[in-house]
């Protein structure tokens, strides 16, 4: 049953959107900005609206449950081009990379919102995200986008157990960022690199793992999945399925990281 102090939460977030007015949500289909999207549905209904970007870094299946979720609850839906790689800066893959897209992003975004008379910008970070190193908030701060979850203080596990309370398909969806996030920092981004990396992630969750991330480095594949599905992986029948696959991809190596996944393991050298 879920708890009456975050049911109180959930209402302070509808009350808080109820008071904007007029809404867009960037939209990516994941746990949170769908969380976010729906009680921006409950609460201003028609006034709220989604804008989604179509890139070589966002899975085809991620727009595609996005266009659904959207159908489903009668949300209008608005899809846009944004090709990172044109972005000045963005395939060197420095490490304020996020910072460069969701500047870019946002922009973007603020645009078609004000064609479609809408001041108000939400993205669906959370308290978590305050842990890790996230240049892509900075942006999100300069440009005056709101983050909700944030303010009225959500934590993924909140977001969780009411997005499985309301019904939401999203509740136990594994956590996704794009694939730029895969390349090692400094790594020339490519959109045929970028394929690589969706395709492999693609098998891995065909295949039945639930939380993957397939890191790319030049062109050795370093695989993270949780402790728990260590024995499925390194399986022979499995292994060497993989192994085959990632090698038609475009790999030269295959390997598993034995710390397994962890969100922002790209990072770990930042921190050092």
């Amino acid at each position: 049953m879920i708890e009456s102090e975050l049911l109180k939460k959930y209402d302070d977030l509808k009350m808080m959107l109820k008071d904007f007015g007029s809404v867009a949500v960037a939209f990516s289909s994941g746990v949170d900005s769908t969380f976010l999207l729906y009680a921006a549905k409950e609460a201003l209904g028609d006034k709220a609206i989604a804008i989604s970007a179509k890139s070589c870094s966002f899975p085809e299946r991620e727009l595609n449950e996005a266009k659904a979720f959207c159908e489903d609850h009668k949300i209008r839906h608005i899809i846009f081009e944004s090709e990172e790689l044109e972005i000045e800066g963005f395939s060197q893959n420095p490490v304020n990379r996020c910072y460069i897209c969701k500047h870019e992003l946002f922009e973007k975004i603020i645009k078609i919102a004000e064609n479609e008379g809408i001041s108000v910008i939400l993205e669906g970070s959370n308290l978590d995200d305050n842990g890790d190193y996230r240049p892509g908030l900075q942006a999100v701060a300069e440009l005056g986008i709101k983050s909700p979850l944030r303010s009225v203080g959500f934590t993924k596990e909140d977001i969780r157990a009411l997005s499985k309370h309301l019904g939401l398909p999203t509740w136990e969806k594994p956590s996704f960022a794009c694939l730029a996030s895969r390349f090692v920092y400094g790594e020339t981004i490519t959109k045929e690199k970028l394929a690589m990396v969706d395709k492999a992630e693609q098998m891995l969750l065909d295949l039945g793992f639930r939380q993957v991330r397939v890191r790319i480095h030049g062109t050795m594949a370093r695989i993270e999945v949780l402790p728990d599905e260590f024995e499925k992986l390194i399986s022979e029948e499995i292994r060497n399925q993989i192994t085959a696959s990632f090698k038609s991809f475009g790999f030269t190596y295959v390997t598993m990281d034995l710390t397994g996944y962890r969100t922002g393991s790209m990072n770990e050298v930042i921190k050092k």
